[in-house]
């Protein structure tokens, strides 16, 4: 079985792909050249920032699991806290983004200019999280196996 803190690489992906395409539906719902599939964009955009919300819920949990007992140096510390602050913020701005469209409103219902202008900010944040979390791996080798040490060669 796969440890808790391996499932994090994995977990990342689904939130952020299921909240970006819950902003352009719910935003493309408001277009009027697409007022036939209004609802439609709606329902779908809702569904979307809803599992996107609970998958967010998995991924921190993931990552917070990932983060603890790594040993890692003053630079690499610094930008795992960072990305650490930016998921804290970004997954409670979703949840509450989430509650007030999943439970405030009917899902087919057309979304406001300031619930899309909110949701779009919590989107970036999210998005922002995705980018320092990609620092970490591909710039200090978090998580990386054998980081900073000779390959074994056959």
């Amino acid at each position: 079985m796969i440890p808790v803190f391996e499932w994090h690489p994995i977990a990342v992906h689904f939130p952020l792909a299921l909240t970006v395409t819950a902003a352009l539906a719910l935003g493309a719902a408001r277009l009027p050249m697409l007022a036939r599939h209004a609802e439609t964009l709606a329902l779908v955009g809702t569904w979307n920032l809803c599992l996107g919300a609970v998958g967010l819920l998995f991924a921190l949990g993931t990552g917070l699991a990932a983060v603890t007992g790594l040993d890692l140096a003053p630079a690499a510390r610094a930008a795992v806290a960072a990305h650490v602050k930016w998921a804290m913020f970004s997954s409670a701005a979703l949840s509450l983004v989430a509650v007030w469209r999943g439970a405030g409103t009917a899902a087919r219902s057309l979304p406001s200019r300031l619930f899309l202008g909110v949701l779009w900010a919590a989107t970036l944040a999210l998005v922002m999280t995705g980018y320092r979390g990609g620092q970490n791996v591909y710039r200090f080798g978090v998580g990386v196996e054998g980081h900073g040490h000779e390959l074994e060669r056959d």
